[in-house]
């Protein structure tokens, strides 16, 4: 799809209600873990913000994902947003987002130009709320990894999302015996699931509404 057509469809989509937990549900392993949709959260919970950066690379929407390298963790090894959680010094999330995305990835911040929020997100095992900011640049960033913080930057073009069995289903199985049936997204040969895949179905969903 090309850049600005996506630019065009994601500031008419936002301009709708966010499809919000419908969109997420979608996406989203069953068993539902139903702590994600509680209006009351833990009170000890976090916040933490994403950006979804849209760019253009041969005229064609990009957006970039990371893998998280592995470690003792529960996202060890996931594909992500470019992202973290909000310090002290953050104004907002829009500064956490865009902090974390020049500390992860080299995005510079006076590059993105900002869209939106989308739909927060809790993310039970980490107790995280999750905001994620929508924004683009006119040119493409001179990505840098972090290496600590991240295994690899995969640059990935919204028309993937629209290929016949781009979207796929397993099951995962965990630790005593407990089992996810998970949809997914399959990019670069990498598994995109849980909360990413559940935002990344908000952003699919706010570009089908630009078209009304």
């Amino acid at each position: 799809m090309e850049f600005d057509n996506v630019l065009s469809l994601l500031e008419k989509g936002m301009k709708h209600p966010l499809p919000g937990i419908e969109a997420q549900l979608s996406m989203s392993p069953n068993p539902v873990d139903k702590r994600r949709f509680d209006p009351k959260l833990p009170d000890n919970h976090r916040k933490g913000a994403v950006l979804i950066l849209l760019y253009p690379n041969r005229n064609k929407a990009f957006f970039p994902l990371i893998k998280r390298p592995v470690y003792p963790g529960v996202h060890s090894g996931q594909i992500a947003f470019p992202g973290g959680k909000m310090e002290e010094e953050d104004g907002d999330e829009v500064q956490t987002a865009l902090r974390e995305a020049w500390e992860e990835v080299g995005i510079l911040p006076e590059q993105v130009n900002l869209i939106g929020s989308m739909s927060p997100l809790f993310i039970p095992a980490s107790n995280f709320l999750v905001s994620p900011i929508l924004g683009y640049s006119v040119v493409k960033p001179d990505f840098v990894a972090q290496e600590r913080e991240v295994a690899r930057i995969i640059q990935t073009a919204v028309s993937d999302f629209y290929e016949p069995n781009f979207r796929k289903q397993k099951i995962l199985e965990f630790s005593n015996n407990f089992r996810l049936d998970t949809p997914y997204f399959e990019v670069d040969k990498e598994m995109v699931w849980g909360a990413t895949a559940m935002i990344l179905s908000e952003l699919l969903q706010i570009l089908e509404n630009g078209k009304s």
